[in-house]
């Protein structure tokens, strides 16, 4: 894997220059995640998604770029709580669509968006910009992980949609940065099970509508990193599968 924002500008034109490539962009938010899970969490989330799919391509002889993560999204079900930041769903498809546009003159001949942030209006807006770019000339894809086929394969919790810094997130964050975690904060919370999914189906627009008053939902306490480390795993075969089935013109 050529992580591209860590090599020189020759080193890179020199691994990649006239080998079809795909890249691969994690795309996160700044967003509260309970009193116990970092504000990075989606963005953490993204970079092992996009890792471990990386992996799987590599192992069937794609050449891959990791591109420096995205870290803001649209993020306004958690605007009640600090340090949640968010940006237009203009700027952001903006953005996937001008980096979509750059990379196809460099050589990209598919772009993977690895995507956790599940916020619906964020969600349609990263499809949106998808659709966008491969129609401009660069077969791009992102799993959204709420349709069925996906969610029947990444747990109870999050099939249930009570899962926004619970046992789901928080069992791959103690995989991948467990220094991040607040051990004492999640191993005291009482679990929250309402369905954050139905709710915001319902009309509920921020966390605290929903019945997330410390944004969380699920069952913090319950989580386990060596589930974590199966549902990344899941997470990049997701991302891997949908980027073997885009057709690309450049080969890549």
């Amino acid at each position: 894997m050529i992580r591209l924002a860590e090599l020189p500008w020759s080193e890179a034109a020199a691994a990649l220059s006239g080998r079809p490539f795909i890249a691969l962009l994690p795309v996160g938010s700044v967003e509260a995640h309970g009193p116990h899970l970092p504000l990075a969490t989606d963005t953490i989330l993204a970079e092992s998604m996009a890792q471990a799919a990386a992996a799987r391509l590599e192992a069937a002889s794609h050449v891959v770029m990791l591109l420096p993560s995205l870290h803001y999204g649209v993020t306004e079900c958690a605007r009640d709580f600090f340090g949640t930041l968010s940006i237009s769903p203009a700027t952001l498809k903006g953005l996937v669509a001008d980096l979509a546009v750059a990379l196809k003159r460099i050589g990209c001949g598919r772009l993977g968006i690895a995507n956790c942030h599940l916020e619906p209006e964020h969600r349609r807006t990263l499809r949106a910009a998808a659709e966008a770019a491969t129609a401009a000339g660069l077969p791009t894809c992102c799993p959204d992980l709420v349709r069925r086929i996906y969610a029947e394969r990444l747990g109870d919790e999050f099939r249930s949609g009570a899962c926004h810094a619970g046992s789901f997130e928080g069992s791959m964050i103690l995989a991948s940065r467990p220094e991040l975690v607040r051990e004492g904060a999640r191993r005291a919370l009482p679990p929250n099970p309402k369905s954050l999914a139905d709710e915001l189906a319902a009309g509920r627009k921020t966390f605290v509508e929903a019945g997330g008053l410390q944004a969380y939902f699920g069952q913090p306490s319950a989580a386990d990193p060596a589930v974590g480390r199966s549902l990344i795993a899941t997470l990049g075969e997701l991302l891997a599968e949908e980027l073997l089935a885009v057709a690309s013109p450049a080969g890549g």
